[in-house]
Protein backbone atom coordinates (compact mmCIF):
# COMPACT_ATOMS: atom_id res chain seq x y z
CA UNK A 1 0.00 0.00 0.00
CA UNK A 2 3.08 2.66 0.79
CA UNK A 3 3.99 1.86 -2.54
CA UNK A 4 1.64 2.69 -4.33
CA UNK A 5 0.71 5.62 -2.96
CA UNK A 6 4.10 6.87 -2.86
CA UNK A 7 3.85 5.96 -6.82
CA UNK A 8 0.80 7.98 -7.25
CA UNK A 9 2.15 10.66 -5.18
CA UNK A 10 5.51 10.56 -7.44
CA UNK A 11 3.53 11.22 -10.44
CA UNK A 12 1.47 13.81 -9.33
CA UNK A 13 4.59 15.69 -8.35
CA UNK A 14 6.32 14.95 -11.70
CA UNK A 15 3.09 16.16 -13.66
CA UNK A 16 2.63 19.39 -11.09
CA UNK A 17 6.10 20.63 -10.95
CA UNK A 18 6.78 22.18 -14.16
CA UNK A 19 3.77 23.78 -14.16
CA UNK A 20 3.42 26.84 -11.63
CA UNK A 21 0.66 24.69 -9.34
CA UNK A 22 0.79 25.41 -5.66
CA UNK A 23 1.93 21.82 -5.48
CA UNK A 24 5.70 23.58 -5.05
CA UNK A 25 5.37 25.85 -2.59
CA UNK A 26 1.86 24.18 -0.22
CA UNK A 27 3.08 21.26 2.00
CA UNK A 28 0.29 19.24 4.32
CA UNK A 29 1.51 19.41 7.24
CA UNK A 30 2.53 16.00 8.51
CA UNK A 31 1.39 14.66 11.78
CA UNK A 32 2.61 15.65 15.43
CA UNK A 33 5.68 13.91 15.78
CA UNK A 34 6.91 13.84 11.99
CA UNK A 35 8.29 16.96 10.76
CA UNK A 36 9.96 15.70 7.21
CA UNK A 37 7.66 17.28 4.28
CA UNK A 38 8.02 16.89 0.31
CA UNK A 39 10.05 15.17 -2.05
CA UNK A 40 13.56 16.74 -4.09
CA UNK A 41 13.11 16.65 -7.78
CA UNK A 42 15.48 16.71 -10.22
CA UNK A 43 15.63 18.37 -13.47
CA UNK A 44 17.46 19.23 -16.69
CA UNK A 45 19.50 22.17 -18.19
CA UNK A 46 17.62 22.40 -21.75
CA UNK A 47 20.38 21.96 -24.22
CA UNK A 48 20.03 25.56 -25.61
CA UNK A 49 19.52 27.42 -22.11
CA UNK A 50 21.57 30.75 -21.43
CA UNK A 51 19.83 31.44 -18.39
CA UNK A 52 21.32 31.56 -15.12
CA UNK A 53 20.90 29.72 -12.22
CA UNK A 54 18.95 32.43 -10.31
CA UNK A 55 16.28 31.75 -13.28
CA UNK A 56 15.84 27.95 -12.65
CA UNK A 57 15.62 29.00 -8.59
CA UNK A 58 12.83 31.42 -9.29
CA UNK A 59 11.12 29.29 -11.16
CA UNK A 60 10.91 26.12 -9.07
CA UNK A 61 10.22 28.77 -6.01
CA UNK A 62 14.15 28.29 -4.34
CA UNK A 63 16.69 30.34 -3.08
CA UNK A 64 19.99 30.97 -4.73
CA UNK A 65 21.67 29.32 -1.57
CA UNK A 66 19.39 26.55 -1.67
CA UNK A 67 20.07 25.49 -5.31
CA UNK A 68 23.81 25.82 -4.81
CA UNK A 69 23.90 23.96 -1.37
CA UNK A 70 22.00 20.90 -3.59
CA UNK A 71 24.34 21.77 -6.47
CA UNK A 72 28.26 22.03 -4.95
CA UNK A 73 29.96 22.79 -8.65
CA UNK A 74 27.36 24.07 -10.72
CA UNK A 75 28.00 27.29 -12.54
CA UNK A 76 25.85 30.08 -10.94
CA UNK A 77 26.33 32.43 -14.21
CA UNK A 78 25.28 29.37 -16.81
CA UNK A 79 24.68 25.86 -15.45
CA UNK A 80 25.71 23.30 -18.15
CA UNK A 81 23.05 22.64 -20.64
CA UNK A 82 22.17 19.00 -20.99
CA UNK A 83 23.37 19.21 -17.03
CA UNK A 84 21.14 17.74 -13.57
CA UNK A 85 19.85 19.89 -11.29
CA UNK A 86 18.44 18.82 -7.92
CA UNK A 87 15.51 21.18 -6.74
CA UNK A 88 15.54 20.70 -3.18
CA UNK A 89 11.71 20.76 -2.37
CA UNK A 90 12.12 18.03 0.76
CA UNK A 91 12.16 19.83 3.92
CA UNK A 92 12.22 19.63 7.94
CA UNK A 93 10.12 21.55 9.12
CA UNK A 94 11.84 23.97 11.67
CA UNK A 95 12.13 23.20 15.37
CA UNK A 96 9.40 26.28 16.43
CA UNK A 97 5.98 26.06 16.80
CA UNK A 98 4.02 25.41 13.67
CA UNK A 99 1.98 28.93 13.75
CA UNK A 100 1.80 31.97 12.00
CA UNK A 101 4.94 32.80 10.38
CA UNK A 102 8.42 31.43 11.00
CA UNK A 103 12.03 32.81 9.29
CA UNK A 104 14.56 30.64 9.33
CA UNK A 105 17.55 32.82 8.22
CA UNK A 106 20.18 30.25 8.06
CA UNK A 107 18.21 28.43 5.24
CA UNK A 108 16.55 31.87 4.08
CA UNK A 109 13.07 30.38 4.12
CA UNK A 110 9.93 31.69 5.11
CA UNK A 111 6.93 29.20 6.85
CA UNK A 112 3.61 30.15 7.02
CA UNK A 113 1.37 28.12 8.64
CA UNK A 114 -2.54 29.54 8.10
CA UNK A 115 -4.44 29.65 11.45
CA UNK A 116 -7.14 26.66 11.76
CA UNK A 117 -5.67 25.03 8.14
CA UNK A 118 -3.44 22.05 7.39
CA UNK A 119 -0.24 23.44 5.60
CA UNK A 120 1.83 24.83 5.37
CA UNK A 121 3.51 27.36 3.01
CA UNK A 122 6.99 27.57 2.01
CA UNK A 123 8.83 30.73 0.48
CA UNK A 124 12.76 31.34 -0.29
CA UNK A 125 13.61 35.08 0.97
CA UNK A 126 16.77 37.35 1.20
CA UNK A 127 18.05 38.20 4.70
CA UNK A 128 20.72 40.53 6.31
CA UNK A 129 24.42 40.94 5.46
CA UNK A 130 26.75 40.96 7.94
CA UNK A 131 26.40 43.49 10.15
CA UNK A 132 22.84 44.50 9.79
CA UNK A 133 21.66 40.77 10.28
CA UNK A 134 17.62 39.85 10.45
CA UNK A 135 16.64 39.71 13.90
CA UNK A 136 17.08 35.74 15.65
CA UNK A 137 15.27 34.59 18.74
CA UNK A 138 12.93 36.90 18.40
CA UNK A 139 9.13 36.27 18.34
CA UNK A 140 6.58 39.37 17.34
CA UNK A 141 3.38 39.77 15.34
CA UNK A 142 2.57 41.76 12.33
CA UNK A 143 1.91 44.99 13.29
CA UNK A 144 0.91 46.35 10.07
CA UNK A 145 0.78 46.57 6.24
CA UNK A 146 1.04 48.90 3.35
CA UNK A 147 -0.31 48.41 -0.22
CA UNK A 148 2.62 51.01 -1.87
CA UNK A 149 5.29 51.21 0.49
CA UNK A 150 7.18 54.52 0.69
CA UNK A 151 11.12 54.38 1.71
CA UNK A 152 13.47 57.17 3.73
CA UNK A 153 17.10 56.01 3.57
CA UNK A 154 18.73 56.67 6.53
CA UNK A 155 21.34 59.17 6.97
CA UNK A 156 23.95 55.97 6.79
CA UNK A 157 22.23 54.73 4.31
CA UNK A 158 22.95 58.12 2.36
CA UNK A 159 26.28 58.23 3.41
CA UNK A 160 27.29 54.29 2.00
CA UNK A 161 25.59 55.07 -1.00
CA UNK A 162 27.44 58.27 -1.75
CA UNK A 163 30.41 56.88 -0.84
CA UNK A 164 30.47 53.97 -3.27
CA UNK A 165 28.69 56.77 -5.87
CA UNK A 166 25.80 55.98 -6.12
CA UNK A 167 23.74 58.87 -4.29
CA UNK A 168 20.04 58.31 -3.06
CA UNK A 169 17.29 60.46 -3.01
CA UNK A 170 15.31 61.81 0.16
CA UNK A 171 12.91 59.74 -0.10
CA UNK A 172 11.30 56.76 -2.70
CA UNK A 173 7.40 57.28 -3.56
CA UNK A 174 5.65 53.98 -3.88
CA UNK A 175 5.90 52.30 -7.20
CA UNK A 176 7.62 49.65 -8.96
CA UNK A 177 10.93 51.39 -9.05
CA UNK A 178 10.77 50.90 -4.37
CA UNK A 179 13.73 48.86 -3.55
CA UNK A 180 10.81 47.74 -1.02
CA UNK A 181 8.47 46.48 -3.80
CA UNK A 182 4.59 46.74 -3.95
CA UNK A 183 3.58 45.34 -0.63
CA UNK A 184 5.21 45.33 3.24
CA UNK A 185 4.06 43.74 5.94
CA UNK A 186 5.63 45.50 9.11
CA UNK A 187 7.29 43.52 12.09
CA UNK A 188 7.48 45.07 15.54
CA UNK A 189 7.90 48.38 15.21
CA UNK A 190 11.41 48.13 13.06
CA UNK A 191 11.22 45.60 10.42
CA UNK A 192 9.62 44.69 7.55
CA UNK A 193 8.84 41.39 5.37
CA UNK A 194 8.59 43.05 2.16
CA UNK A 195 8.81 43.09 -1.74
CA UNK A 196 12.13 44.08 -4.20
CA UNK A 197 12.28 45.81 -7.40
CA UNK A 198 14.92 43.53 -8.81
CA UNK A 199 14.83 40.08 -9.93
CA UNK A 200 17.88 39.25 -7.32
CA UNK A 201 18.88 38.84 -3.54
CA UNK A 202 15.86 35.74 -2.84
CA UNK A 203 18.40 33.38 -1.43
CA UNK A 204 21.26 36.17 -0.84
CA UNK A 205 22.50 38.21 2.28
CA UNK A 206 22.19 41.14 0.71
CA UNK A 207 19.63 43.44 2.98
CA UNK A 208 19.97 45.71 6.07
CA UNK A 209 18.03 43.47 8.09
CA UNK A 210 14.66 43.04 6.66
CA UNK A 211 13.33 40.17 5.20
CA UNK A 212 12.67 40.11 1.03
CA UNK A 213 10.79 38.24 -1.24
CA UNK A 214 9.79 37.91 -5.14
CA UNK A 215 6.96 40.21 -6.10
CA UNK A 216 4.44 37.54 -6.62
CA UNK A 217 5.23 36.04 -3.13
CA UNK A 218 4.99 39.14 -0.97
CA UNK A 219 2.06 40.15 -2.67
CA UNK A 220 0.13 36.65 -1.44
CA UNK A 221 1.43 37.16 2.15
CA UNK A 222 0.06 40.55 1.35
CA UNK A 223 -3.06 38.87 0.67
CA UNK A 224 -3.47 35.82 3.25
CA UNK A 225 -1.70 37.08 6.03
CA UNK A 226 -4.01 39.10 8.62
CA UNK A 227 -2.37 41.72 10.61
CA UNK A 228 -1.55 40.41 14.13
CA UNK A 229 -0.06 37.14 12.84
CA UNK A 230 2.59 35.32 14.63
CA UNK A 231 6.18 36.05 13.51
CA UNK A 232 8.86 33.75 15.05
CA UNK A 233 12.79 34.71 13.39
CA UNK A 234 14.97 31.93 14.20
CA UNK A 235 18.15 30.67 12.49
CA UNK A 236 18.88 27.10 12.49
CA UNK A 237 21.23 26.10 9.92
CA UNK A 238 20.97 22.36 11.57
CA UNK A 239 17.68 20.59 11.63
CA UNK A 240 17.03 17.28 12.45
CA UNK A 241 13.85 14.47 12.95
CA UNK A 242 12.58 11.13 13.96
CA UNK A 243 10.19 9.77 12.11
CA UNK A 244 7.51 7.59 13.39
CA UNK A 245 9.53 4.35 11.43
CA UNK A 246 12.14 5.16 13.77
CA UNK A 247 13.97 6.84 10.57
CA UNK A 248 16.53 9.91 11.67
CA UNK A 249 16.87 12.75 9.26
CA UNK A 250 19.13 15.40 9.65
CA UNK A 251 19.13 18.98 7.59
CA UNK A 252 22.28 20.71 7.21
CA UNK A 253 23.01 24.25 5.70
CA UNK A 254 26.10 26.85 5.81
CA UNK A 255 25.63 29.07 8.88
CA UNK A 256 25.39 32.62 8.40
CA UNK A 257 29.18 33.85 9.33
CA UNK A 258 28.99 35.77 12.56
CA UNK A 259 32.39 37.46 12.31
CA UNK A 260 34.21 39.76 10.00
CA UNK A 261 37.09 36.13 10.44
CA UNK A 262 34.63 34.54 9.26
CA UNK A 263 33.30 36.86 6.50
CA UNK A 264 36.66 36.79 4.97
CA UNK A 265 37.82 33.36 5.67
CA UNK A 266 37.69 30.51 2.75
CA UNK A 267 37.20 27.67 5.33
CA UNK A 268 33.30 26.69 6.41
CA UNK A 269 31.33 28.28 9.31
CA UNK A 270 31.44 25.73 11.95
CA UNK A 271 28.50 24.24 12.89
CA UNK A 272 27.11 24.00 16.20
CA UNK A 273 24.90 21.24 17.24
CA UNK A 274 21.84 22.15 19.70
CA UNK A 275 20.41 19.56 22.51
CA UNK A 276 17.47 19.20 20.22
CA UNK A 277 19.60 18.10 17.20
CA UNK A 278 22.15 16.06 19.44
CA UNK A 279 18.94 14.71 20.81
CA UNK A 280 18.32 12.72 17.66
CA UNK A 281 21.47 12.23 16.44
CA UNK A 282 23.11 10.83 19.63
CA UNK A 283 21.05 7.69 19.22
CA UNK A 284 22.57 4.41 19.16
CA UNK A 285 21.09 3.48 15.91
CA UNK A 286 22.60 6.66 13.74
CA UNK A 287 25.78 5.51 11.46
CA UNK A 288 28.80 7.62 12.42
CA UNK A 289 29.98 7.73 8.92
CA UNK A 290 26.45 9.19 7.39
CA UNK A 291 26.51 11.91 10.16
CA UNK A 292 29.54 12.75 9.37
CA UNK A 293 29.36 13.09 5.76
CA UNK A 294 25.95 14.58 6.22
CA UNK A 295 27.68 17.58 8.25
CA UNK A 296 30.53 17.87 5.83
CA UNK A 297 28.51 18.06 2.74
CA UNK A 298 25.87 20.40 3.85
CA UNK A 299 23.32 19.85 1.15
CA UNK A 300 20.62 21.53 2.64
CA UNK A 301 18.78 18.30 1.87
CA UNK A 302 17.45 15.87 4.94
CA UNK A 303 19.70 13.23 4.66
CA UNK A 304 18.84 9.60 6.23
CA UNK A 305 21.23 8.95 8.69
CA UNK A 306 20.66 5.67 10.62
CA UNK A 307 19.40 2.19 9.05
CA UNK A 308 20.95 -1.02 6.72
CA UNK A 309 20.46 0.96 3.98
CA UNK A 310 19.54 3.55 2.04
CA UNK A 311 21.52 6.20 3.80
CA UNK A 312 21.87 9.54 2.32
CA UNK A 313 19.09 12.18 0.68
CA UNK A 314 16.00 10.91 -0.94
CA UNK A 315 16.96 10.04 -4.50
CA UNK A 316 15.58 13.10 -6.39
CA UNK A 317 11.96 12.57 -8.84
CA UNK A 318 13.01 13.41 -12.63
CA UNK A 319 10.77 15.37 -14.43
CA UNK A 320 10.57 16.10 -17.92
CA UNK A 321 11.05 19.64 -19.71
CA UNK A 322 8.28 21.16 -20.56
CA UNK A 323 9.05 24.42 -22.76
CA UNK A 324 5.68 26.07 -21.91
CA UNK A 325 6.75 26.58 -18.30
CA UNK A 326 10.61 27.11 -18.74
CA UNK A 327 11.69 30.85 -17.58
CA UNK A 328 12.85 32.54 -20.06
CA UNK A 329 14.11 36.10 -18.60
CA UNK A 330 17.43 36.58 -18.13
CA UNK A 331 17.77 38.39 -14.65
CA UNK A 332 21.40 40.41 -13.72
CA UNK A 333 22.16 38.27 -10.54
CA UNK A 334 25.31 39.97 -9.09
CA UNK A 335 26.47 36.58 -7.07
CA UNK A 336 29.01 36.72 -4.04
CA UNK A 337 30.04 33.94 -1.89
CA UNK A 338 28.37 35.92 0.76
CA UNK A 339 25.12 36.31 -1.13
CA UNK A 340 25.00 32.58 -1.89
CA UNK A 341 25.64 31.76 2.01
CA UNK A 342 28.83 29.56 1.03
CA UNK A 343 31.70 29.50 2.62
CA UNK A 344 34.57 32.31 1.75
CA UNK A 345 32.15 35.10 1.76
CA UNK A 346 33.39 38.39 0.27
CA UNK A 347 31.53 41.54 1.18
CA UNK A 348 29.31 43.33 -1.71
CA UNK A 349 29.67 46.38 -2.66
CA UNK A 350 27.21 48.99 -0.86
CA UNK A 351 23.79 47.96 -0.49
CA UNK A 352 20.79 49.71 0.42
CA UNK A 353 17.74 47.54 1.60
CA UNK A 354 14.01 48.16 1.50
CA UNK A 355 13.88 48.65 4.80
CA UNK A 356 11.73 51.21 7.15
CA UNK A 357 14.59 52.09 9.09
CA UNK A 358 14.76 55.70 11.81
CA UNK A 359 13.37 58.32 10.47
CA UNK A 360 9.71 57.38 9.38
CA UNK A 361 7.83 55.52 6.37
CA UNK A 362 4.66 56.12 5.95
CA UNK A 363 4.36 58.12 9.29
CA UNK A 364 5.89 54.48 11.30
CA UNK A 365 8.90 54.97 13.32
CA UNK A 366 11.52 52.69 12.03
CA UNK A 367 15.09 51.40 12.69
CA UNK A 368 17.30 48.98 12.95
CA UNK A 369 18.55 46.48 16.04
CA UNK A 370 15.69 46.94 18.63
CA UNK A 371 13.58 44.99 20.47
CA UNK A 372 10.24 44.09 20.79
CA UNK A 373 8.19 42.09 23.47
CA UNK A 374 6.60 38.84 22.29
CA UNK A 375 2.59 39.63 21.95
CA UNK A 376 -0.13 37.08 21.18
CA UNK A 377 -1.47 37.54 17.61
CA UNK A 378 -4.96 38.99 17.21
CA UNK A 379 -7.35 37.11 16.01
CA UNK A 380 -7.05 36.45 12.00
CA UNK A 381 -9.46 35.36 8.97
CA UNK A 382 -9.65 31.67 9.62
CA UNK A 383 -9.82 31.25 5.30
CA UNK A 384 -6.85 30.23 3.43
CA UNK A 385 -6.69 30.67 -0.37
CA UNK A 386 -3.98 28.14 -1.86
CA UNK A 387 -1.85 30.20 -4.11
CA UNK A 388 -2.30 29.69 -8.02
CA UNK A 389 0.47 30.83 -8.92
CA UNK A 390 3.28 31.13 -5.98
CA UNK A 391 6.12 32.25 -8.17
CA UNK A 392 7.06 34.28 -10.55
CA UNK A 393 7.62 33.01 -14.13
CA UNK A 394 10.33 34.72 -15.81
CA UNK A 395 9.37 36.26 -18.63
CA UNK A 396 9.46 39.12 -21.61
CA UNK A 397 6.30 40.57 -19.28
CA UNK A 398 8.04 40.62 -16.14
CA UNK A 399 11.86 41.91 -17.11
CA UNK A 400 12.22 45.32 -16.36
CA UNK A 401 13.51 47.72 -18.72
CA UNK A 402 17.11 47.30 -19.79
CA UNK A 403 17.44 51.11 -18.50
CA UNK A 404 15.58 50.94 -15.41
CA UNK A 405 18.76 51.30 -12.87
CA UNK A 406 17.37 50.17 -9.35
CA UNK A 407 19.16 52.67 -6.69
CA UNK A 408 21.69 50.43 -5.50
CA UNK A 409 22.11 46.59 -5.46
CA UNK A 410 19.13 44.98 -2.59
Amino acid sequence: MKKSIRALATLLLAATAYSQSAFAVVYNLPAANSRLIGENIEITVPQDSKLPLEAFAAQYQMGLSNMLEANPGVDVYLPKAGSKLIVPQQLILPDAPREGVVINSAEMRLYYYPKGGKTVVVLPVGVGELGKDTPVNWTTTVQSKKDGPTWTPTKKMHEDAAAAGSPLPPIFPAGPDNPMGLYALYIGRLYAIHGTNANFGIGLRVSHGCVRLRADDIKWLFDNVPVGTRVQFIDQPVKASVEPDGTRYIEVHNPLSQTEEQFNSREPVPLTLTAAVNKVVGDASVDSASLEAALKARTGMPTKVNGASGNGYAAPIPVQENNSAQPTEQPTTPVTPQGANVGGEAAPAATVDGQPAPATVDGQATGEGATDAPQAPAAGDNGFVVPAQPGPVYDKTTKPAAKAAAPAPL
